[in-house]
């Protein structure tokens, strides 16, 4: 179960908001095959004076609009899913308007161990199960 952290700009449209969660959930899902009910994402935004960033950094020209996608997943994917991963998330927003030159990613891996996903189980104990409550 991945966990997203997605900034945005402030005033970013609710419209835009909501196609960016849906274009990072739609490659998860294509990419790395993640089941399409395992939809966490927590969308912050961002004053224009709290995010320094190099508008050239590696030779890629961002705008005022650069979005940060941080995803905590289980260890496990491979280089060239989480390639295919990256391209498929640019490619998404690209088709709502946002700029793949505007997308930063970040992934963060971590075990089993390091997840309580609900009813204060250790995460490694419900590994893959499904709950009840549905």
């Amino acid at each position: 179960m991945p966990f997203i952290r997605t900034s945005v700009r402030k005033n970013t449209s609710r419209e835009r908001v909501a196609g960016i969660v849906d274009g990072v959930h739609q490659a998860l899902v294509e990419a790395i095959g993640m089941p399409a009910d395992e939809l966490f994402n927590l969308v912050s935004e961002y004053e224009p004076e709290q995010f320094f960033y190099d508008r050239k950094f590696n030779g890629i020209a961002r705008s005022d609009e650069l979005l940060v996608i941080e995803i905590t997943m289980r260890r496990g994917r491979s280089d060239a899913m989480k390639r295919a991963l990256y391209a498929s998330i640019a490619s998404r927003l690209e088709t709502i308007g946002v700029s793949p030159k505007d997308v930063f990613i970040f992934m963060h891996e971590n075990d089993y161990s390091d997840w309580s996903v609900g009813n204060g189980v250790f995460a490694m104990a419900i590994a893959q199960q499904r709950g009840n409550d549905a």
